[in-house]
């Protein structure tokens, strides 16, 4: 390999090991708390998980903005459950919405492990095209992107779905889940802004 393509092969090796320890650590919150609650969160509609992204969202804003917690939690938690519930909105979009828990919490970790293969495949094909363009990106603008694809989602859930020109909802949330592991990483690398 010539200069160029080993240096940007090392960048996507770290990338991905960064990737797999961010989603890692949101995968293995995701488990402990199914087996506090089980898989409850089968009930929600897909609006409702775009709801309690968007309020996850909107808090991080809003500590960036005023710089401090009054309830002792920080960007990082917000930041992992952006994740699992965009990961949640997905399997929900894949298996439907039922009246009780259908699931156990071993195939509700499968699935969610599933969709963080399927963003981690995304990234993959983006980061080659854009050159890892979200290393140069604050934080504040990678959630500033999540809440602009947030919006996006609620449109299209407000159009029953359709779409003319644009990604569906799905291609929305993998993206929220791709910009949640950025941040994540800018955080544990400590070059967040």
């Amino acid at each position: 390999m010539n200069g160029p393509k080993l240096m940007e092969r090392r960048g996507m090796d770290k990338t991905l090991a960064q990737y797999d320890a961010v989603t890692d650590e949101c995968l293995a919150l995701f488990t402990r708390k199914a087996g506090d609650y089980g898989t409850a969160w089968r009930v929600l509609r897909v609006p409702s998980l775009t709801d309690q992204i968007m309020i996850k969202a909107q808090r991080i804003r809003t500590l960036q903005q005023v710089g401090e917690s009054k309830v002792g939690e920080g960007v990082r938690p917000e930041l992992i459950g952006i994740l699992n519930y965009a990961a949640m909105a997905l399997i929900q979009l894949k298996l439907g919405v039922v009246d009780g828990p259908d699931i156990d919490a071993q195939v509700a970790e499968r699935e969610v492990r599933a969709q963080i293969a399927l963003a981690r495949e995304l990234m993959t094909r983006k980061n080659h095209d854009y050159g890892e363009a979200w290393r140069g990106m604050r934080v504040s603008s990678l959630v500033d992107l999540i809440l602009v694809k947030l919006l996006r989602i609620k449109q299209i859930e407000d159009n029953a779905g359709r779409t003319t020109v644009s990604e569906g909802i799905d291609a929305n949330f993998l993206d929220i889940m791709n910009y949640a592991a950025f941040a994540l990483i800018q955080l544990a690398e400590g070059t967040a802004q």
